[in-house]
């Protein structure tokens, strides 16, 4: 199982990936063609899709890695159950966010495609595509944050902490 989810996590970061070079492409097409004065409708709209999409699919890489922000004044301070006591809260809550989130989001890109939701630029794309990519990264992030909830309540979570954060500024 957990091969399967952290095949599932690091298929969704290597889709982030993918989209964050496609964004660097949109923007490369857009500074070039205004150099060489021609046009290419839909290069901003596209660019704002996969800046997005990258985003939204890179959520569950970076919770499973220790890189979301977390603030840690109160948790530092605890020890034994109540620290686990208020991981286990803090991990519910934030499934129950996610999960709130997971479905608003699908169900958008789902009333996308039955209405025929279309963006108003030029290159009038339906909108339920860009929106597959935020609602699939934020069904993602659900299964990652149930996943470390399960690890907190068995007690084999590990405590991951980002390089960053042992650094002082």
């Amino acid at each position: 199982m957990r091969k399967l989810l952290d095949g599932i996590y690091n298929s969704a970061a290597a889709l982030a990936a993918l989209f964050m070079v496609g964004l660097l492409v949109m923007v490369l097409l857009s500074i070039i063609s205004r150099q060489l004065h021609f046009h290419v409708p839909g290069t901003d709209a596209y660019a704002g899709y996969l800046m997005a999409a990258s985003g939204f699919l890179a959520l569950a890489h970076t919770l499973k890695r220790g890189e979301h922000i977390r603030v840690t004044l109160l948790l530092n301070a605890l020890k034994g159950r109540w620290k686990k006591a208020l991981e286990v809260w803090a991990l519910a809550a934030a499934t129950l966010l996610a999960l709130l989130f997971a479905v608003y989001s699908c169900k958008l890109a789902w009333q996308s495609r039955v209405f025929n939701d279309i963006s108003t630029g030029s290159d009038a794309t339906p909108l339920w595509i860009p929106q597959l990519a935020m609602a699939y990264g934020a069904v993602v992030l659900v299964i990652a944050f149930i996943d470390e909830l399960v690890l907190e309540i068995q007690g084999r979570r590990m405590a991951v902490t980002s390089s960053e954060a042992l650094r002082n500024e």
